[in-house]
């Protein structure tokens, strides 16, 4: 009895090339080797198989009983191998998958919101999950499939995961647009300091940031009035009262009631990257994925 343990798939295609072609020279040309190689493929075959599998005629040769049942079987399964093996192409109108995306507040707002309108015109079947991001166990969760890709910055990256730069964010100052502040465009820094200011702090009740570091420096201080744990409750309280809030730009595009101003000194702006685990790399899926995520910050 044969044992599939101890049977080289080569040596199935040098069958079924023989099957075909019922010549061993044709066949050793087809499989770009020698005869006395497609002779000693042969011999091990039969040994495998226990039997002659192929007589020698006058014409070349010919096939046993045994042979021609084993035929059809290892040509499908051969075929159905190649279809396994073959690289799956990937297209976007027609591809199901869910995407699972660790982020923060702002990369939702700044980046996933407009990325999903890329999903719906160029692939309407992929699936986007969102999660908080926890750096902590960021390379746990990508390394058991949890999260796909991760919207983070260089210092909070795990160094063993794979990244790519999306664009350098800047700071702005906003309020809305009837601000009585905004006759002129522009703030100085007096004024910028007697306004009332709400802040984001993720890990809560914090009323002092970067810019208040840098307000320091010069001598200044603002009046920090109202503490929010996310980017995403501030843009709505700003629309409707008169506080003014320093935010990452890419926050407030195309955000309708808001007006942003230059700030009369510099705060440090941060770098916003992509990262991703090696066991998605070479997917054509979520290379596309990421090429997309790429454009769209590129064109944003």
């Amino acid at each position: 009895m044969a044992n599939i343990k101890n049977l080289d798939l080569n040596l199935l295609r040098v069958f079924d090339t023989l099957m075909d072609e019922k010549n061993v020279s044709r066949a050793a040309e087809k499989l770009s080797v020698s005869q006395p190689a497609v002779s000693g493929m042969m011999t091990r075959l039969r040994h495998s198989l226990d039997d002659q599998l192929f007589i020698r005629s006058q014409h070349g040769i010919v096939p046993t009983i045994r042979a021609q049942e084993l035929s059809g079987p290892i040509k499908r399964l051969l075929r159905e191998l190649n279809a396994v093996l073959e690289p799956t192409l990937f297209e976007p109108q027609t591809a199901e998958l869910t995407l699972s995306i660790a982020a923060t507040d702002y990369s939702l707002r700044a980046i996933v919101e407009p990325f999903l309108l890329t999903l719906r015109e160029q692939a309407p079947s992929i699936k986007v999950s969102v999660r908080w991001i926890n750096e902590h166990v960021l390379f746990e969760q990508m390394e058991r499939g949890i999260i796909d890709l991760a919207l983070t910055t260089p210092e909070a990256s795990p160094v063993d995961l794979r990244a790519k730069t999306l664009f350098e964010e800047t700071y702005v100052c906003v309020l809305r647009d009837e601000h009585p502040l905004l006759e002129a465009n522009t703030l100085t820094l007096e004024q910028f300091c007697s306004i009332d200011h709400a802040i984001v702090s993720y890990v809560g009740g914090a009323f002092e940031g970067m810019t208040d570091q840098v307000l320091r420096s010069l001598g200044k201080q603002r009046r920090v009035v109202l503490s929010v744990p996310s980017f995403l409750s501030l843009v709505s309280i700003l629309k409707t009262s008169d506080l003014c809030a320093v935010v990452p730009k890419r926050l407030i595009t195309n955000v309708e009631g808001l007006t942003t101003v230059n700030l009369p000194f510099e705060v440090p702006g941060f770098t916003k990257i992509m990262a991703w685990h090696e066991r998605t790399h070479d997917s054509d899926a979520h290379r596309w994925i990421r090429d997309s995520i790429v454009k769209l910050c590129n064109e944003l």
